[in-house]
């Protein structure tokens, strides 16, 4: 058995190696007994010289899950489920229940005259609207209708619940959670709203329609919370504002032209722990890679194409779900030529930034393109 340590450039990675012996196994024993251990045994594995994930890439097709996700309207009801949901999982991280990194993921489905009871927990949500008419949330007392790639969220241990007027269609939607990251911290709890549901105390829509994004923001009234007031964000009003910015410019290298959804109030993220993006490829655009820390999940809103994702390619089209995880290589193409494609994505970004982990690196060989394994 040889063991990495700190000095020396006798292995690649600069560490010399020491070769284990009877007396410095008994060593080992003896700390074991301890609850201890030798910090030079297991150097290269705590302190790695760069990022490494413990997730891998995944893509989850919705033509495979859609019925399946359907199917659980007709087995549960919402008093029994609680919430309806077929939960995403990284074959990597099953043990944590998480879909890339620290990030949970899962789809849920509420039907026509339905509702599902009020609740709320530590962990910060978020929803990408998939499906659907007529769908609503109710967010601390602000109810706000949802339509088709609307992006909503749900901060931490605000009191929040879902719904679908009798008159509308089945709702799908994204769920994005920071669940594992705070059941790590083990700081997560959950609470059930003692009424059947919550006091609307303001207009329907309040919140979109005094915090529009547009640039305007209300003097008369107050916000201290940590996180935006604008609980709703538009899907008209995302898209427009793309396809206005790619008229002017075709964005980043490595994402085309990219939106964050922001807090109007302070321009950033718009929860402590988990940010959101919409990108838009442009007719055949083929982005350059880079890979960086912080986890990723993606859903296609709009078009097809693909991702390459340390060498390997996904891919995808219209509501199709895949990740992303911390420093892996990866670059996006647009498959059609006279459309562009939308990718919303959410993060751990705001964590990873506040903690100072933040770090990017570009691909430079082949022009910036991975090539394929």
């Amino acid at each position: 058995m040889e063991t990495n340590i700190y000095k020396g450039k006798d292995d690649v990675y600069g560490r010399a190696r020491v070769q284990d012996n009877e007396e410095l196994l008994a060593y080992y024993n003896k700390l074991a007994e301890l609850d201890t251990g030798a910090l030079w045994t297991v150097a290269n594995e705590i302190e790695p010289w760069e990022p490494i994930s413990n997730s891998v890439p995944m893509l989850w097709k919705y033509d495979e899950l859609r019925d399946l996700v359907l199917e659980s309207a007709r087995l549960v009801t919402p008093g029994q489920a609680g919430r309806r949901v077929v939960y995403l999982i990284n074959k990597k991280r099953a043990n944590v229940k998480a879909a890339c990194g620290w990030l949970y993921a899962g789809i849920q489905v509420t039907q026509p005259g339905e509702s599902t009871p009020a609740h709320r927990h530590k962990a910060a949500a978020l929803r990408f609207i998939m499906e659907g008419d007529k769908g609503y949330t109710i967010v601390n007392g602000n109810k706000i209708s949802l339509a088709v790639n609307d992006f909503v969220i749900t901060p931490n241990s605000t009191w929040h619940e879902h719904g679908v007027d009798a008159d509308g269609k089945t709702c799908v939607w994204m769920d994005g959670l920071d669940i594992p990251l705070v059941n790590a911290l083990e700081a997560n709890d959950y609470a059930v709203y003692d009424e059947d549901g919550q006091e609307e105390l303001v207009p329907m829509n309040y919140s979109p329609m005094s915090y529009s994004g547009s640039g305007l923001i209300p003097v008369d009234r107050e916000w201290n919370n940590p996180y935006s007031p604008l609980f709703k964000y538009s899907w008209e009003s995302t898209y427009n504002a793309l396809v206005n910015a790619g008229k002017v410019s075709d964005g980043t290298p490595y994402d085309g032209v990219i939106m964050q959804y922001s807090n109007p109030l302070t321009g950033g993220h718009v929860m402590q722990t988990m940010g959101a993006a919409m990108q838009m490829l442009k007719p055949g655009q083929h982005t350059k890679a880079h890979k960086h820390t912080g986890s990723f999940i993606y859903q296609c809103a709009k078009g097809k194409g693909y991702t390459i994702i340390d060498g390997k390619r996904f891919d995808w089209k219209e509501r199709d779900t895949f990740c992303v995880p911390a420093w892996a290589w990866h670059e996006h193409v647009n498959l059609s030529d006279t459309e562009e494609a939308f990718l919303f994505h959410f993060n751990d970004l705001p964590t990873i930034s506040k903690l100072g982990l933040y770090q990017e690196k570009a691909y430079t060989e082949n022009d910036g393109h991975q090539t394929l394994i």
